[in-house]
């Protein structure tokens, strides 16, 4: 029992000593964050309850926008750059979130406390909603999300708060030569 015991001691002193850095970054095929101040253009996006406008975004490889986004709507929204199996299964990590408490109908709350022991880096990414492509925003409020994109391909922007993709928040988002 005694070895047991200390075995795993030392593999949480182990775990809880190992660098920050060594969750896995996140890299995208399309493209990559980048600064606002090396945007090529701007190009707002307004969200409304259930709806993008504009629903169709044409971009040029190479090009790197600065998308402003306002949400007009009485709900919080959510714009995320990917392909179908991306936000398929971003709905499943915004799903948890939403079930723990973390995501409300209008805004994002703390990390309840009677989660604060479990271990929510195996949930994907942390219990956090901070992945680069991906932005959340509050009714009435404004944020932005500047991409440059390395290559000709489709995507999509959408909402992935549980619903909203389902309910038609989703445009095109087409990246030509």
């Amino acid at each position: 029992m005694f070895l047991r015991t200390s075995l795993a001691l030392t593999a949480c002193l182990l775990a809880l000593s190992a660098p920050v850095s060594a969750a896995p970054a996140h890299t995208y095929d399309f493209g990559q964050p980048a600064p606002a101040a090396k945007a090529t253009r701007s190009i707002e996006v307004v969200m409304g309850d259930m709806s993008f406008d504009p629903k169709a975004i044409q971009i040029k490889a190479g090009e790197t926008i600065r998308f402003v986004l306002v949400n007009k709507g009485q709900l919080l929204h959510e714009f995320n750059l990917g392909d179908a199996a991306m936000h398929a299964k971003h709905q499943q990590e915004m799903l948890q979130m939403q079930q723990s408490g973390m995501l409300t109908p209008t805004g994002v709350k703390e990390m309840p406390h009677d989660m604060a022991g479990m271990d929510h880096g195996a949930m994907g990414h942390g219990m956090k909603h901070d992945d680069p492509n991906s932005v959340l925003v509050e009714p009435g409020k404004t944020a932005e999300l500047t991409w440059t994109f390395s290559k000709a391909t489709s995507l999509e922007f959408a909402c992935n708060i549980p619903g909203h993709y389902q309910a038609g928040m989703v445009g095109k988002l087409t990246v030509s030569q």
